[in-house]
């Protein structure tokens, strides 16, 4: 794995590439991982994946623990991992356990002996011993070592057990690490400053190519997150400098940082602008699932974001729209004008809307490739920020924009 920092804005906001040897193009970052289930997104179905923009959607977020079930894990390795079983040889893969569909961090089960999820199939205990198997027999391109993720409102003994217990597990999977796939250090620390930080500065000794930071979206406020993000982050110094303040600074800026649980716009916002580079995010996920589809414009956010419509049904924020209003059950026009993605393209509102009504999978299908296409036009559109140096501008017009309109929907009521 390589990775090299190419532009900054605003100290910590920054536009990365990164190179795995099996993908055959370099990734920008600030990047999207896209949500699967068991290795392929929910309801796009793979002979639609060309349509996606690329390289951006070649980025995949797989759990282990949803192969727990099924075939075996010994059957997996002898196929070659996940990429020739899921036929995705050009896509990297990015192994992280937890998610917020499937495989969710239980932390009261969780024990000295390994972390406990809750899963469709009950609550699993996973050792790490048990996990390194999984890794070493799917071979993601990167994975995250196994946490011992709390949420905010833990107690501060429980805390400090969970950054033990990480590192503890950090150091027993960089020993059986079979060399297969670049592993990201896990930061956990939950709503306590301190903690985080110490934590992230102990991750950074070790040898590892990256770092995931956990215990996000777990009952802290954003006005929260905004401290415990700066406390693992290392902002934008000369090198002579970073040199000399390695030792008390938390995480070096040559390596990509991965966070999970921040999904909605403000948050990857918030996150970037911490110095985030990839996003583990269930966010297009709930929108296709709820049928609502994203619409703010991706060009520039100078421009007025998506006319507000007061009427209630509608289910707009000024992002998104309830496709499932009846309120479009006569709208021939697409999602949104001029998009490019498949959808936009072939069908209407009116059509998605009618699909909704009957039942039919196709609409879940539709929707989710045109969300995916959309946000990953967001993405698109911070890293332009980044290289342009507004991205501070772009987020507080953004932001703005974003409570004008719901500032109207509550007059409107």
């Amino acid at each position: 794995m390589k990775f090299v920092v190419k532009a900054w804005s605003n100290g910590k906001a920054r536009v990365g590439v990164l190179q795995l040897g099996n993908c055959p193009h370099p990734i920008e970052t600030p990047a999207l991982l896209l949500t699967t289930r068991k290795g392929l997104p929910v309801f796009i179905p793979p002979d639609h994946f060309p349509s996606l923009p690329s390289p951006d959607s070649l980025l995949f977020h797989v759990s282990p623990l949803h192969f727990l079930e099924g075939i075996s894990l010994k059957a997996i390795s002898n196929i070659g991992g996940l990429h020739p079983l899921l036929g995705l040889r050009d896509h990297i893969l990015v192994a992280v356990p937890r998610d917020s569909i499937i495989s969710i961090p239980d932390h009261d089960s969780t024990n000295r002996i390994g972390a406990s999820f809750e899963t469709p199939s009950g609550r699993m205990l996973i050792k790490p011993a048990e996990y390194m198997e999984m890794i070493s027999s799917m071979r993601p391109n990167l994975w995250t070592t196994l946490a011992d993720e709390v949420p905010a409102w833990a107690s501060e003994k429980r805390n400090k057990a969970s950054v033990e217990r990480t590192l503890r597990w950090l150091d027993e999977c960089i020993i059986s690490n079979s060399k297969d796939g670049a592993v990201f250090g896990s930061i956990v620390g939950g709503s306590r400053v301190e903690v985080r930080r110490s934590c992230a500065q102990e991750v950074a000794r070790r040898n590892v190519e990256g770092f995931w930071i956990g215990g996000f979206g777990l009952g802290e406020s954003m006005e929260e997150r905004s401290p415990l993000l700066s406390a693992v982050m290392v902002h934008k110094l000369p090198l002579i400098f970073i040199q000399s303040l390695h030792s008390k600074d938390s995480l070096p800026q040559e390596k990509p940082r991965l966070i999970s649980g921040l999904g909605l716009p403000e948050e990857v916002l918030q996150g970037v602008a911490a110095g985030i580079d990839l996003f583990d995010s269930t966010y297009i996920y709930h929108l296709t699932l709820g049928g609502f589809a994203l619409t703010f414009p991706l060009e520039r956010i100078e421009t007025q974001i998506t006319k507000y419509q007061p009427n209630s049904d509608s289910g707009s924020d000024g992002t998104k729209i309830n496709l499932k209003a009846t309120m479009y059950r006569k709208d021939t026009s697409p999602i949104v004008d001029n998009c490019k993605c498949y959808t936009c393209q072939n069908h209407t509102k009116a059509y998605i809307n009618h699909l909704f009504n009957v039942h039919e999978m196709l609409a879940h299908i539709l929707l989710e490739i045109h969300n995916t296409h959309h946000y990953l036009g967001f993405f698109r559109s911070i890293r332009e920020a980044i290289q342009e140096g507004k991205f501070e501008q772009f987020r507080q017009k953004f932001i703005g924009s974003r409570r004008e309109h719901l500032f109207s929907a509550a007059l409107s009521i």
